[in-house]
């Protein structure tokens, strides 16, 4: 319950500035327990209070005595709910947290710290002058609605709110808040069915140029993204290793891979061919091609335009290179290989969302139901023929039973 503040020593008025008056929650003069104490200091007014066994001081930067009565019975309402919010937790504004996460984005080597940038400028447009405590449910609440409004992305008010989650976040691991506030963010129902069979993929390599197909045939058996493919270097390609390995800080989580190709004759048969070819590139200019998968020791540039092309080709144009990473995922399920092995190959960090790319199709359902109906079909219990009697004979032979007197 909070205690009502209205009971204050009347001598304070005439007592020195240093002596303290008692506040205390009843009328009744038998409870002289003090719950909080004023002191007026040059002329300012000072509050105390207890929470936890540790007695805290506070000014409430007013000459108003009805002022630091306010900040006291606030302080007492914090205390009743068992969180003291206290005058650090004030102070911390908008631009703290935004400090917080830019920080935080540089310390760590974030390569998408421009993205972070850009959602802060947005939330700075509406809470920039707002105290950290004022950011709340409601509020947040309120910018989701009118960002969706302006026909802004789900995905990307999204991320706005993952981002000042973030920022909460970071300031209750550095003690500048006690807690983070629940802030509300828009439901994303983005995920991508797509992959590709084995029929439909063979197709699309008729339709695509040798040194796209090449690497197109890469991201399909690796699962693995198309920056990492298209940054691949001969030097992270052992042959004699049978591996080929990204280092630590060169994919998107961070984290090193490897991928053993030396029992996928396929992959190891694309790699080799890349080989040949590069090495007959370096013979013909006089120079080291470092790359992987290049067109005539150069880059490979924009693949939209073929791309585009041999889909529309087989009749799927709404397709994207990721696709490949989803088709690698349900591939290893339909495998057998263990999750724990499967996210180490294709480099999925989080089971959550290795499991938005572990897509089940038609096919596999019906295949799964055909499993289910050959159990049940091993289970059944053989039923026996039951013989039964012609009414005609049961007469009969009901009759032979009959015993006459």
């Amino acid at each position: 319950m909070v205690p009502i503040i209205d009971n204050v020593n009347p001598l304070s008025e005439t007592i020195p500035s240093r002596v303290l008056t008692e506040v205390t929650s009843s009328r009744r003069g038998g409870d002289r327990r003090g719950l909080g104490s004023l002191q007026l200091r040059n002329k300012t007014w000072w509050i105390g209070y207890s929470f936890r066994g540790k007695r805290h001081r506070e000014s409430s930067r007013s000459t108003v005595r009805a002022d630091a009565v306010r900040l006291l019975r606030r302080r007492l309402a914090e205390i009743s709910r068992g969180r003291l919010v206290g005058p650090d937790e004030e102070r911390v504004t908008f631009a703290h947290l935004k400090e917080l996460v830019v920080a935080s984005y540089r310390v760590n080597g974030r390569r998408s710290i421009r993205r972070a940038e850009i959602a802060l400028a947005r939330l700075g447009e509406v809470f920039e002058h707002d105290r950290a405590l004022e950011i709340g449910a409601d509020r947040v609440l309120r910018y989701v609605e009118r960002r969706l409004a302006a026909k802004v992305k789900p995905a990307t008010v999204r991320y706005e709110v993952a981002i000042l989650r973030l920022a909460f976040s970071l300031a209750v691991k550095l003690g500048k808040l006690s807690h983070r506030p629940y802030l509300p963010a828009p439901r994303v129902e983005n995920a991508r069915q797509g992959f590709f069979e084995e029929a439909e993929f063979e197709a699309l390599l008729k339709n695509l140029p040798p040194h796209v197909a090449t690497l197109v045939t890469f991201l399909f058996l690796s699962g693995w993204r198309l920056g990492e493919a298209l940054g691949l270097t001969w030097n992270q390609v052992d042959f004699r290793a049978g591996v080929v390995r990204l280092e630590p800080g060169t994919t998107k989580n961070d984290e090193g891979r490897t991928f053993p190709f030396s029992v996928l004759s396929r992959f190891e048969a694309v790699l080799r061919q890349q080989r040949e070819l590069t090495t007959k590139v370096e013979r013909a200019t006089g120079q080291i091609v470092p790359l992987v998968f290049h067109r005539d020791g150069k880059p490979l540039g924009d693949l939209r335009r073929p791309w585009k092309k041999a889909c529309k080709a087989i009749g799927l144009p709404n397709r994207i290179m990721h696709d490949f990473r989803r088709t690698a995922v349900r591939n290893l399920e339909r495998a057998g290989v263990p999750r724990s092995v499967a996210m180490k190959l294709t480099g999925h960090k989080t089971e959550s969302v290795y499991r938005r790319y572990a897509i089940v199709s038609e096919a596999d359902l019906k295949e799964g139901v055909a499993k289910l109906a050959k159990l049940h079909e091993s289970q059944a219990v053989p039923v026996k023929a039951k013989v039964v009697a012609l009414s005609g004979r049961k007469s009969s032979s009901a009759g032979t039973r009959r015993t006459h007197i």
